[in-house]
Parts: structure tokens; C-alpha cells; sequence
């Protein structure tokens, strides 16, 4: 046989059996169904997000993430095994198999996006500022108008002074090491307000009604997704459809009571008709 010929013929039978060796490869997703329950990366220390209750059960609105999956894969939410991991365990857990995603409260990043595939949003994050309730200050525009007669309190970070001066360019900034420290300065009257996660911030509010509130005024913000491996578009698409029904579909009852359980907020429900993607 002449070996050009030969030659051109094995290359038409690679390029031939290429696609169909791909369309062999297994999803996440059939391994998942296939294994019976949800494996996800989470951890266990960080209220509202993930945190465990008085009953040592795991709770927070990470932790309801997982279980919206759980219930769009098997139809029951508590099909699902949690495995607590620190933040710098976040994607190498994700990478090496460890878990099948992670939802723990992480920043959507460029960097990031390049290690792991993100999924759709199901949180936006960001800064405000908390009051007393019965505190000198009704809200931003009177803490903005008082320069530098404000003292704000802030954990403790190499960017805080300047993330806080971004909304109160003349305010003073204390610095404190730990969160309990600069809500404490709040309520002793050393700080007037208090610049943290608006999270952070609806959840103490949920705590403690009626003792703090909001002063109105977001700043730094940063998307939250869940992470999964990358390469799997088959399981990057079933997730996202678990989210993204959960945020505007049929279960958006459960999101919903998430949202009101950890952050004390009443979501309006999508409007029925034209599809809010598109608005």
C-alpha cells in the first residue's frame, strides 16, 4: 500500500474517532446521580454564611445552597455530605476531586476563574455601615456631613482605612482584631458606626432587633458563586439551573426563606409573565 495513502487514512480515522472517545467521557453529573448523594466544600465557623447550630447541625445560607442542589438532584435536600474546609481549601478541593463543588462564601475573581469555573451568582456582597438605632446619627448622608467627628470601627485589615475612607473620606478609622471588638466599640459609644459586610451586617441586625439599623449606603461590591470543576460543562450547566430556578423559579420559595432566615429580608417574588433574565 502506498504510505502516503496510508498515512491520510489514519489520519481520517483519528479524526473520526476523536469526538466520539470525548462523548465517552463521564459528567460529574452521572457520578453524582450515580454515587446517590451531594458531595460539598463548605465551612463551619462563619455565621450567616455557615455555622453550626446549638444541635451541632450545620446551618447558613452556603449551607441552603447546597441543599437547593441536593433537592434538584434527587429530589430531597438532605441527600447531601458537607465537608468542612478552611478558605485556602476552597479550590484545591475542588481541583483534586475532594468535593463535587464548593459554596463558601467566594469572591468571583479573574485569578480565580482561571483555577475553577464559577456559577451563576446567588449572592451580592458588600460594604455598609451599622448604627444604634438610638444613636446620634440617623443615617449615611448625616454620618458623610459630620467629617471627621465619626469614628468608624473596622476589623482590622491592611485595606480597611482605605475601603472605609471610600464612603467617609474624613471619618477617624479604629482598627480592631476581631469582629465581637468592633461591635463592643459601637455599643460602648467609642465608634459611632460600624463598616462590615452588608451580610454580616443584616444578620446582627436579624440578632438583635430593634437595637441597630442600617445607615442606607453600600460600597465595595463582589459576587459570590459556587465552584466546580473545570472542563464539565454538562455539570456547570445543572447547577446553575439549580440556582437559577431557585432565585426566579419553583423553588424560589426555599431561596426566599433563606434569604429571610439569615438576612431579615422579604424577597419580592419574580414577576410572572416576561422572563426578568431579559429585563
Amino acid at each position: 500500500m502506498n504510505k502516503t495513502v496510508f498515512a491520510g487514512a489514519a489520519v481520517v480515522a483519528l479524526t473520526l474517532t476523536g469526538p466520539v472517545m470525548a462523548q465517552e467521557q463521564t459528567s460529574k453529573l452521572d457520578e453524582v446521580l450515580a454515587r446517590g448523594h451531594l458531595v460539598m466544600g463548605t465551612g463551619s465557623t462563619n455565621a450567616p454564611w455557615h455555622f453550626k447550630s446549638a444541635e451541632d447541625k450545620l446551618q447558613g445560607f452556603d449551607v441552603d445552597m447546597g441543599r437547593i442542589i441536593a433537592k434538584a438532584l434527587f429530589n430531597d435536600p438532605e441527600k447531601i455530605e458537607f465537608v468542612n474546609q478552611s478558605s485556602d481549601a476552597r479550590i484545591p478541593n475542588i481541583t483534586t476531586n475532594k468535593v463535587d463543588i464548593t459554596c463558601q462564601f467566594m469572591t468571583v475573581t479573574g485569578e480565580r476563574a482561571q483555577q475553577i469555573a464559577f456559577t451563576i451568582p446567588y449572592y451580592r456582597e458588600g460594604v455598609g455601615l451599622m448604627l444604634k438605632a438610638d444613636g446620634k446619627y440617623a443615617d449615611y448622608a448625616a454620618l458623610k456631613a459630620a467629617g471627621s467627628s465619626v469614628t468608624v470601627s473596622v476589623l482590622q485589615n491592611v485595606y480597611a482605612e482605605a475601603m472605609v475612607h471610600a464612603a467617609l473620606p474624613e471619618a477617624t478609622v479604629d482598627q480592631y482584631e476581631s469582629v465581637d471588638l468592633i461591635y463592643q466599640a459601637l455599643e460602648s459609644g467609642r465608634a459611632d458606626t460600624v463598616a462590615t459586610d452588608q451580610s454580616s451586617l443584616a444578620w446582627y441586625m436579624t440578632q438583635n432587633p430593634d437595637r441597630y439599623k442600617d445607615a442606607g449606603y453600600g460600597w465595595n461590591p463582589q459576587t459570590y458563586a459556587c465552584g466546580v470543576k473545570r472542563g464539565d460543562q454538562d455539570w456547570l450547566n445543572f447547577v446553575n439551573t439549580a440556582l437559577h430556578e431557585a432565585m426566579t423559579g419553583v423553588e424560589f420559595d426555599f431561596y426566599a426563606k433563606s434569604f429571610k432566615t439569615w438576612f431579615g429580608k422579604d424577597l419580592t417574588p419574580p414577576q410572572i409573565g416576561f422572563p426578568v433574565e431579559y429585563k
